[in-house]
C-alpha cells in the first residue's frame, strides 16, 4: 500500500513537458517562453502570462518566442492580452524569434492601440434621432419594396388569368381552408366575448342617464362598421400572415424556392397568387362571421346585463343600422387581405438561413401587418365620413 501511495506521489509530481513556461531573465528585460501555448496547456499559458505581468513592473519587455514549440489563438490572445496590461501600466512589450506563422497569428489577435477611439459614442439625443431616422428610411424602402412586390402579384396573376390552365385551383381551396374554414371557431368566439365585452361597458355608462337602450345602436354600428373587421384582421394577421411567413420562410431556407426557379416556374404564381386569393375571398367571410358572433354576444350581454329582451334587441337593431354599414365593414375586408398577404409573403421571402432570422421576420409580419390594418381602417374611416356614407 505504501508502495502504491509513493507511485501515486511520484507520478502527481511529475512535470508536464509540454507545458507553457516563461523564464524571465533578469529584472525585467527579457522574456524566454517555451513549450506549448495553446488551448490545451491553457492553464500553464495563463500562469506564465501571469508571471510575466506581474514581474515587469512597467520596464519594456523584450518576449523570445524562439523555443516555443507551438503557439495558437488563446497563447496568441493571452500573449497579446498581457502586452495590452503592460502598456497600459506604462511598459512595452516587443517580440524576437518568432516565426512567420506566429506573426501572423499575433497580429490576428492585436488589440487596438490607446489612441484608437473606437465606436464613437452619441449622446441620447443624438442617438434617437440617429435610430429615429433610420427607422424612416427603412419605412420607405419598405413601401417601396411592397410597392414592386404588389406589382409583381398583379403581373402574376395577370398570366394566370390570361392562361386559366396555370391557375392552381387545388392550392386556393387548401389554402381557403387554413386561412378562412379552420380559423371560424376561434374568431367567432373571441369576437362574440368582445361582442359582449363591448355591450356591458356601454350599458354600464348609459344606464346613468337612463339611456341604457341606446347601447344596441352603439355596438351594432361600431361592430358592423369597424370592430368586426378590424379584430378579424388583427387576428388573421397573426394566425394566417404569420403562417404564410413561417411557410415561406422555411422554404428559403431549404432553397425551395431556388429549385422552383431553376425548374423554370415562377414562385409568384406558384406560392403567392393562392395564399393572397384565399385571403382576400376569406377574410370578408370571417369579418361577416365575426360581426355576427359580437352581436350575439351582445345581445346576449343586453339580455341577461341590461334587462333587454331579444325582440327588443333585435327591433332596435333593424332601426339603428342598414345595409351600407355592412357594406362598409366587408369593402374594408378586402383591402386590409392584401395588405396583409402582401407583408406576410415579403417577410417570407426575406428570409435567409437561419432559425433566428425567421423568427424575427415572423414578428415583424405580424407587428407590419396589424399596423397597416389599422392605419388602413382610420383612412378608410375618414374617406366614409367625408362622403357621408
Amino acid at each position: 500500500m505504501n508502495r502504491e501511495s509513493r507511485f501515486v506521489r511520484h507520478a502527481a509530481a511529475k512535470p508536464n513537458p509540454d507545458a507553457a513556461e516563461a523564464a524571465i531573465l533578469g529584472e525585467g528585460g527579457r522574456v524566454v517562453l517555451s513549450g506549448r501555448w495553446t488551448a490545451d496547456q491553457g492553464s500553464s499559458v495563463e500562469k506564465a502570462a501571469a508571471q510575466i505581468a506581474a514581474r515587469t513592473n512597467g520596464a519594456s519587455i523584450l518576449v523570445d518566442l524562439s523555443n516555443v514549440a507551438r503557439l495558437d489563438t488563446l497563447g496568441a490572445w493571452v500573449l497579446e492580452r498581457t502586452r495590452g496590461e503592460i502598456e497600459a501600466s506604462g511598459g512595452t512589450l516587443a517580440y524576437a524569434g518568432a516565426s512567420a506563422e506566429h506573426r501572423i497569428l499575433l497580429g490576428e489577435m492585436k488589440l487596438p492601440d490607446d489612441g484608437y477611439a473606437g465606436k464613437p459614442k452619441r449622446g441620447r439625443l443624438v442617438g434617437f434621432l440617429h435610430d429615429l431616422g433610420v427607422r424612416v428610411v427603412g419605412a420607405k424602402s419598405d413601401m417601396v419594396s411592397g410597392l414592386a412586390f404588389l406589382g409583381e402579384v398583379v403581373t402574376a396573376c395577370i398570366r394566370v388569368a390570361s392562361r386559366p390552365s396555370t391557375f392552381r385551383g387545388t392550392a386556393l381551396v387548401n389554402q381557403l381552408e387554413q386561412v378562412a374554414f379552420r380559423g371560424v371557431p376561434i374568431i367567432m368566439l373571441i369576437s362574440f366575448l368582445v361582442g359582449g365585452i363591448v355591450a356591458q361597458q356601454g350599458i354600464f355608462q348609459l344606464q346613468r342617464f337612463g339611456a341604457q337602450s341606446f347601447v344596441v345602436n352603439l355596438i351594432g354600428l361600431l361592430i358592423l362598421r369597424e370592430l368586426g373587421v378590424l379584430l378579424t384582421s388583427i387576428m388573421v394577421a397573426g394566425r394566417s400572415g404569420s403562417a404564410f411567413t413561417a411557410e415561406i420562410g422555411s422554404m428559403r431556407m431549404r432553397e425551395e424556392v431556388d429549385a422552383l426557379r431553376v425548374m423554370g416556374l415562377d414562385p409568384i404564381e406558384i406560392l403567392i397568387v393562392p395564399r393572397i386569393l384565399a385571403l382576400v375571398i376569406g377574410l370578408p367571410i370571417l369579418a361577416f362571421l365575426a360581426s355576427l358572433a359580437a352581436l350575439a354576444g351582445g345581445g346576449l350581454t343586453a339580455s341577461l346585463y341590461g334587462g333587454m329582451t331579444i325582440d327588443a334587441f333585435l327591433a332596435r337593431l333593424q332601426a339603428a343600422v342598414s345595409f351600407h354599414h355592412v357594406a362598409v365593414g366587408l369593402i374594408k375586408a378586402p383591402f386590409m387581405a392584401l395588405i396583409i398577404g402582401i407583408i406576410a409573403t415579403i417577410e417570407g421571402f426575406a428570409v435567409e438561413g437561419s432559425a433566428e432570422s425567421l423568427g424575427r421576420h415572423v414578428t415583424a409580419s405580424v407587428v407590419k401587418s396589424i399596423f397597416m390594418v389599422i392605419v388602413l381602417d382610420g383612412l378608410f374611416a375618414v374617406f366614409f365620413a367625408a362622403i357621408d356614407f
